[in-house]
């Protein structure tokens, strides 16, 4: 190959195209923002830093929190300590950092807007509001937003998710999580330097009630949000449906990070799914043993097995996690009453966060545990109805 066109320069495109420049391919990349900023966290979980480390090792200006307080409506907060903290950036710093890297390593940046991609006879023909490029293969990096409805995810207004919030000029050293009745979704404070991010994500309720939601958390924590900026963005989140029909590649073209609806159903996290499927859509294309014609399916393979097949299984369970009950209490309250009261059940929350617990391996952990205590029969109720089985639709 030639030329690689990389449309979108957010975490996802940036990691791809310095995968590609390294590996000698002419790789530009385009985007008409480059690096900016995002409500949703910047998190680094443990799981991402581990497997690439210059995530963590770096002289990026960054948080280590080793401290979450969970909490849920009717209930109390609890504490978890995390041995294996998680690294919170500045998404403009991040994004930035990541850009850098690929333009030391060769790839061209152009800051243009992608506005229509041509499929040709020898690639694709792309046109953007600096001009005309001819790639041979693309890498679809466009987010949550793509406007080139040929390629990429396609999904319907229940397969996304809204993630509000504001950027606080304040300070603390620990990270909030808050479950809400009815809310498919949770509110957030991460830790930044020099400011706080506080927002939330949801599905199901349009953007101004979650943001009522929001700020009558801030007013009751006595987080002042008057004067401070705010942000909106969209996250894929897909149902099971939505994964099982999920438009990841094509003909010429693989989609990575949001573009590819590559995000945690639950958590909404996306960064390392960002970076992951970047780093599987260079390889595929890097390998010249994979034919053009086999490449849409050698990567669509590769997702599956690695990380895929699990954010499906995560989706089959997040309505539940997120709306059911359990005892005459939501499934949220629940689950803090017993970080609380247990410190294997805290151990397995804590392996969550770190994004060490594939949603698939859940049952299976839990059920080792076990010892036949009321409590633990109790779990073992709690989660044979919260975790969907192989056979259920």
């Amino acid at each position: 190959m030639k030329r690689i066109a990389v449309l979108g320069g957010g975490p996802a495109g940036a990691f791809a195209a310095e995968r590609l420049a390294r590996a000698g391919l002419r790789t530009v990349v385009f985007d008409e923002k480059l690096a900016w900023e995002k409500p949703c966290g910047g998190g680094i979980t443990y799981k991402a830093y581990n497997q690439y480390p210059f995530l963590i090792d770096n002289d990026i200006p960054k948080k280590l929190v080793s401290e979450a307080f969970v909490a849920a409506s009717g209930t109390g907060a609890c504490r978890m300590r995390l041995s294996r903290p998680l690294v919170i950036y500045s998404r403009l710093d991040l994004n930035r950092m990541l850009l850098e890297r690929a333009e030391r390593a060769g790839a061209q940046i152009e800051k243009a807007r992608v506005r229509e991609l041509i499929r040709t006879d020898r690639g694709w023909r792309v046109r953007t509001t600096a001009g005309t490029l001819e790639a041979d293969f693309c890498i679809i990096a466009t987010g949550a937003r793509n406007s080139l409805r040929e390629v990429g995810t396609q999904w319907s207004a229940e397969n996304v998710m809204y993630t509000l919030g504001y950027w606080v000029p304040a300070e603390q050293e620990h990270i909030d999580i808050q479950f809400l009745q009815g809310l498919e979704g949770y509110i957030w404070v991460f830790p930044r330097c020099g400011h706080l991010s506080v927002g939330i994500g949801g599905k199901g309720e349009p953007a101004a009630q979650l943001r009522r939601r929001l700020e009558r958390f801030m007013l009751e924590r006595g987080i002042p949000f008057k004067d401070a900026q705010f942000y909106g963005h969209m996250l894929p989140s897909l149902s099971p449906s939505a994964w099982r029909r999920n438009r990841v590649a094509g003909e010429g073209w693989l989609a990575v990070g949001d573009a590819g609806g590559l995000v945690d159903p639950i958590t909404g996290e996306g960064l390392y799914y960002a970076i992951r499927s970047a780093d599987l859509a260079s390889q595929v294309v890097i390998d010249e043993a994979h034919a053009p014609a086999e490449k849409p399916w050698t990567y669509r393979s590769l997702l599956t097995w690695d990380f895929a097949a699990d954010l499906e299984f995560g989706a089959r369970l997040a309505k539940r996690f997120f709306l059911d009950k359990l005892l005459f209490s939501s499934v949220p309250a629940r689950m803090v009453e017993f970080m609380r009261r247990s410190p294997r059940f805290l151990s397995v929350v804590e392996d969550l966060f770190a994004g060490t617990l594939p949603y698939q391996n859940l049952k299976e952990r839990l059920l080792r545990n076990l010892n036949g205590t009321l409590q633990e029969i109790l779990w073992s109720f709690f989660f044979r109805r919260l975790l969907p089985t192989e056979t259920q639709p």
